[in-house]
């Protein structure tokens, strides 16, 4: 449970990051289509990323054994249950249910379209399904579906509004309602995800009404229409429907330029963004401990045997000793050519071992005076080596005495073989150069002035549910002439904006020339980088075929080394 919520966390956080990437860089530009598919890919990007775990091995150095403690008795005591809520599980079945009450209403709103289009007459017409009906509904269109009432408009402005459901129906808009209704389902305790639905459903009205006045020879007419559609407001969810609130939204994106295609920038903004995601959330680091193969390790030792040899050692002494050392380390050591004094003191011994595995060694001592005692120390590690040590016994050196001759022997090293002839490595390619993008135009349109704004609609009066209800009609007529009134107020208002948007375009006419010979620069710098693409494509094969023969040869190398 508690891995549910850390993914539906994760995924929330990147749907709140692709709509606040939306609203701050791409809602104001006019790249409707591209919108709409950053729009898709954001969410789906949301409940696919969070599964895509990196794995990060950290080497530890092993720790030292364990410690054997004495186990010590702990009498038993009683424990007293409690009772515990887990709440996890509670926010679970409260997410469960959120769930089932959206679906419910989901249910509920599909069988109220189903029961709208159930039983009506279907003209077909190419690849669309007409029908006409008499209901007080705002036109709409589910998927090849388009849905109106003819008796509520003109000819001209039916037209306009064909025009935009048929953008709707061809370019199955309907799809993207439907993923956006799921989303707010299963992230319904998301703000974000509601916010981000309204971008989806706003941007499609952008794309329908962009797409269907490059078809209407009369711009303003198209916008009158969406203006006299605010008055039905009766929509029928999970469709594309004519009438929606943003209608100053509408009209502003109608007349506004397009978007220079440079501020395309924008898009890549995100990948950064998404990289420190998958850097800070979804890199798994897991610790392994390093097998150390060390001589230290592996020859750990786990017994010392030592012999300690003074001027004073009997021969009968060091002969059990020799006895000792074969007893316990499975090593041959000998004493011979022993030489004493007056005074029966050691001045001169040879000492040789053999382990019987190939290490044999001899030590030394030629002397006139008494010898030093000396140690010798055989070390017995896990692995089955030895090592064997003469040293000094009053001070652990190893003996290095000018007036003491002595040797120490250990199994022959193999020779080392003599390194191959380096074999000559291949010339590095070069990478080719990319071209350099064309200058932008001086005119410095970030500081243009905004497009006019149009003027503010009264409200339009609600049309009672109850057509019978004469009291309500009454009322609603009334309203209904004062709303009159007031749009022809505005009508002043209305030719003021136009008057202005004309000069706005004007304006932004002036400055074509310059952005024609900018935008020919940029498809001929477009060629170019096509040309220099396929170049690094070449490039990065010739790369990849070096290192091939550059691998052979390290591998030929390695095996005349061996």
């Amino acid at each position: 449970m508690e891995t549910l919520f850390i993914y539906l966390i994760k995924s929330s956080g990147l749907i709140a990051l692709f709509y606040s990437a939306y609203y701050l860089l791409l809602r104001k530009e006019t790249f409707f289509n591209s919108n709409r598919w950053f729009l898709i890919a954001g969410l789906f990007t949301s409940v696919t990323l969070p599964f895509l775990v990196f794995t990060k091995i950290i080497w530890v150095q092993p720790s030292p054994a364990p410690v054997n403690w004495t186990a010590i008795p702990v009498q038993n005591t009683i424990k007293e249950s409690t009772f515990e809520i887990n709440w996890y599980w509670v926010l679970g079945i409260i997410y469960a249910i959120g769930i089932a009450l959206f679906l419910v209403k989901f249910a509920f709103d599909f069988f109220s379209l189903t029961k709208v289009l159930k039983g009506k007459t279907i003209q077909q017409q190419a690849d669309y399904k007409f029908i006409d009906v008499a209901e007080n509904v705002s036109p709409f269109s589910y998927f090849d579906y388009i849905v109106y009432n003819s008796s509520l408009y003109s000819q001209s402005e039916l037209e306009n509004i064909l025009e935009h459901e048929k953008v709707h129906s061809s370019q199955n808009h309907t799809v993207d309602v439907l993923i956006s209704r799921f989303f707010c389902i299963f992230f319904w305790y998301n703000p974000f995800a509601w916010l981000y639905k309204k971008a989806i459903l706003q941007n499609l009205e952008f794309i329908a009404d962009s797409e269907a006045t490059k078809n209407i020879s009369d711009k303003k007419a198209y916008q009158i229409t969406l203006l006299k559609i605010t008055t039905h407001e009766n929509c029928v969810v999970l469709t594309n429907h004519f009438y929606q609130s943003l209608i100053k939204k509408r009209i502003v994106m109608l007349n506004k330029n397009q978007s220079k295609k440079w501020n395309s920038w924008k898009y890549i903004l995100i990948i950064p963004v998404l990289a420190a995601f998958m850097l800070y959330f979804q890199v798994k680091v897991v610790a392994q401990v390093k097998e150390d193969k060390s001589e230290n390790t592996l020859s750990e030792s786990y017994g010392v045997s030592n012999v300690i040899i003074s001027k004073n050692s009997s021969d009968k002494e060091m002969e059990k000793d020799c006895e000792t050392i074969k007893k316990y380390t499975n090593v041959d050591l000998k004493f011979f050519d022993i030489k004493r004094n007056s005074k029966n003191e050691i001045t001169s011994i040879s000492a040789t071992f053999n382990d019987n595995n190939g290490s044999k060694g001899s030590h030394i001592i030629d002397s006139d005076k008494p010898i030093q005692p000396f140690e010798i120390s055989i070390k017995k590690f896990r692995n089955g080596k030895k090592e064997i040590v003469f040293r000094d016994a009053n001070n652990e050196d190893t003996l290095d005495n000018a007036d003491v001759t002595y040797e120490i022997a250990v199994a022959d090293a193999p020779e080392v073989p003599d390194a191959p002839e380096a074999l000559e490595a291949p010339e590095f390619l070069e990478a080719p150069e990319a071209p350099e993008p064309p200058t932008s135009p001086s005119h410095p349109y970030e500081n243009l002035r905004d497009a006019p704004t149009p003027p503010d609609f009264p409200e339009v009066p609600e049309l009672p549910s109850h057509l019978n209800n004469k009291k309500a009609m009454a009322k609603y007529e009334k309203a209904m002439e004062i709303y009159e009134k007031k749009m022809k107020i505005n009508e002043p208002k209305m030719k003021k904006f136009e008057a202005e948007m004309e000069q706005y375009n004007k304006e932004m006419e002036s400055m074509e020339p310059e952005m024609k010979n900018y935008d020919e620069a940029m498809k001929v710098f477009e060629k170019k980088m096509e040309k220099f693409n396929k170049e690094m494509e070449r490039f990065g094969e010739k790369m990849n075929k070096q290192n091939i023969e550059i691998e052979k040869r390290n591998r030929k190398m390695i095996k005349k080394i061996k």
